[in-house]
């Protein structure tokens, strides 16, 4: 009896890993047909405005602050055929020289979205570190400062790195993806002086494809 209770749970357990086999296989067979796509991404336009740097001429060791409007356009592409995409959080980050400039978008439109196949959707960020008389601005190294300035004044662009983090969810009927893919897209935006304030800002229509990473 013994050795009849042991092959009966032989029998049990090797049918259970078949099954699972045979569902894990499925799952991979219709996923390999219906494979979603990397999302593309590019940046339709950014506008800088009122940027302004305090504080930059101290020492190595004290801090400095940029302030600045900038408003960034950012096209998501689904190229999948039959795969649609759900966008359930999207972070944004500003970088200059790998410092960050701006630790979040004061506003991302839409913030979430569904996305069908083969279609596209611009998404606009927002970073307001700028307010009249002062304040509102981001904290930096003086050196981060320093190179600010310099490309500020040299009569050529500011280069700056928008850096994305999405959470996402790939819809196949019933089957689900999660992913969390990085888009990062580096802007060179020419400044000059703003007449209407004491900053410098510029306009910029790339249509740069960005980095995408999962």
């Amino acid at each position: 009896m013994p050795q009849g209770g042991s092959a009966q749970g032989r029998c049990c357990c090797g049918g259970f890993c078949a099954l699972l086999v045979t569902a894990g296989l499925v799952v991979l067979f219709y996923w390999a047909i219906f494979q979603p796509h990397h999302i593309r991404a590019t940046v339709d336009s950014a506008v800088l405005s009122n940027l302004t740097v305090s504080n930059s001429n101290a020492s190595s060791a004290a801090a400095a602050a940029v302030s600045y409007d900038l408003t960034v356009s950012l096209r998501l592409y689904n190229p999948s055929v039959r795969v649609n995409i759900y966008y359930d959080a999207i972070d944004a980050e500003l970088r200059f020289r790998d410092a960050v400039v701006g630790p979040a978008a004061n506003d991302t439109s839409p913030s979430v979205f569904y996305q069908r196949r083969k279609t596209s959707e611009v998404l606009k960020m927002e970073f307001d570190y700028w307010r009249p008389g002062g304040g509102g601005g981001v904290t930096v190294g003086s050196d981060v400062a320093r190179e600010l300035v310099k490309e500020t004044r040299s009569g050529g662009a500011v280069s700056l790195e928008l850096d994305v983090d999405v959470r996402v969810r790939y819809v196949f009927r019933m089957f689900k993806l999660r992913q969390k893919p990085r888009i990062r897209c580096s802007l060179s935006i020419p400044v000059k002086t703003d007449g209407r304030h004491r900053g410098f800002g510029g306009a910029v229509a790339s249509g740069d494809r960005c980095s995408v990473k999962y």
